[in-house]
């Protein structure tokens, strides 16, 4: 029976691992840490977003670059994502935003059905196996009980990026890979809070939220909440402008996002009497302090004339210092490069060594996104690993 290693047990490892078992070989996936998927299950702590309740083609529209991907979407998309858990036992439903979830919101019933489900496949587990790279034809491993040189007749590659380390995804692969030639492209924060140096009347308003709220990145917009943090400005909206945030665009806010310019600037036209400015913000902009405070915060002077403070509400300049530290990224950009890679994910410098998961170069948001293409690469990979054991061993 031909032999497969699996170097990584995220969504794209252990997809992989699952096909290259339904292709009969046996299955080793081995992990640098003690337990295992535990990036994936992090993801999970405030409700695991599977995917999203759209057309693979709307789904592929938000993947950055998303060419490289779209046989792997097409074959494996959100629907076939919903299908897998619901196979695990894990039924689904989608939030009012159009994320789809599993019942229980979390990751660890998926992970362990999953787990379970590969045992039974004859699928073995290895932790503390840390991935050296290779001397001539050997798989070097590094083990609690020394080096390892393994000569598996396939190896599939899911390391991750370069975000969150201590879960494992650390980036140092990319040197072994260089090794033999392959390209990388520089890793890039993604999906990242910015940075901004808060005056000290800020501080009482660290951790609130800020919702509804309208970011505006060159010509990319959404909708939703963030936080006001110590370190500076987080959460989903600011996740969804990340990209175009990092390659430089300006960021406006809207902090009225339920009101046109026009009305607003009549509601601020009326007659405040004594109230003091902060009261008549909130009374006819409906913002709540911690608005009003990035407001002065932002503003070297809050415009008196009603019109002039209506567009400074609807377009407030923010003053950011840039992404947040690469390893505090939820995800990264950069990686392996696709032209180091043929179409069934294969290296081209090294022939039955193939590679999945975040660790190659695409970018997503936030949403399901990450999680569906990690699914879809490691399937991908690991059938075309499996048939390439069939006709090489």
């Amino acid at each position: 029976m031909a032999e497969a290693l699996v170097i990584g047990s995220g969504p794209a490892g252990l997809m992989a691992a699952e096909a290259l078992a339904d292709g009969g070989l046996a299955v080793t996936v081995a992990d640098s840490k003690p337990s295992f998927g535990r990036k994936f299950l992090m993801a999970g702590k405030s409700g695991l977003n599977l995917t999203m309740a759209e057309d693979t083609e709307a789904f592929l529209h938000k993947m950055h670059p998303s060419a490289p991907l779209a046989p792997m979407l097409r074959s494996f998309g959100p629907e076939d994502v919903q299908d897998f858990s619901r196979a695990l036992g894990q039924e689904v439903f989608t939030g009012s935003s159009g994320r789809v979830f599993p019942l229980s919101m979390k990751a660890s019933p998926l992970l362990r059905a999953w787990l379970n489900r590969l045992s039974s496949k004859g699928v073995r587990f290895e932790t503390r196996w840390r991935w050296q790279g290779w001397e001539g034809r050997n798989t070097v491993i590094e083990t609690p009980e020394g080096l390892r040189h393994l000569t598996p007749d396939v190896l599939v590659l899911a390391l991750g990026g370069a975000s969150w380390s201590r879960l494992g995804s650390d980036g140092a692969w990319v040197a072994h890979l260089q090794k033999i030639g392959a390209r990388t492209l520089p890793f890039q924060p993604a999906n990242m809070g910015f940075r901004v140096a808060w005056s000290a009347h800020m501080e009482k308003h660290f951790g609130r939220p800020l919702k509804p709220i309208a970011l505006r990145a060159g010509p990319h917009s959404t909708t939703g909440e963030c936080v006001i943090s110590r370190r500076g400005l987080e959460g989903s909206a600011v996740y969804t402008v990340s990209r175009a945030l990092r390659e430089g665009a300006p960021l406006e806010l809207d902090l009225a996002p339920g009101l046109d310019a026009a009305a607003l600037a009549a509601r601020l036209a009326r007659p405040r009497g004594k109230a003091s400015l902060n009261n008549h913000l909130r009374k006819a902009a409906r913002l709540d302090p911690a608005k009003i405070a990035l407001l002065r915060e932002w503003s070297d002077r809050v415009p008196d004339d009603p019109a002039a403070l209506a567009g400074r509400i609807k377009a407030l300049p923010a003053r950011l210092e840039g992404p947040r530290p690469l390893d505090e990224a939820i995800s990264t950009a950069g990686g392996l490069s696709w032209d180091s890679l043929d179409e069934n994910l294969m290296l081209r410098e090294k022939a039955g060594v193939f590679c999945a998961g975040e660790m190659l170069d695409w970018e997503a948001p936030t949403g399901g996104y990450l999680i569906s293409a990690c699914l879809a690469t490691g399937l991908w990979a690991g059938h075309h690993a499996a048939q390439w054991a069939q006709t090489h061993t």
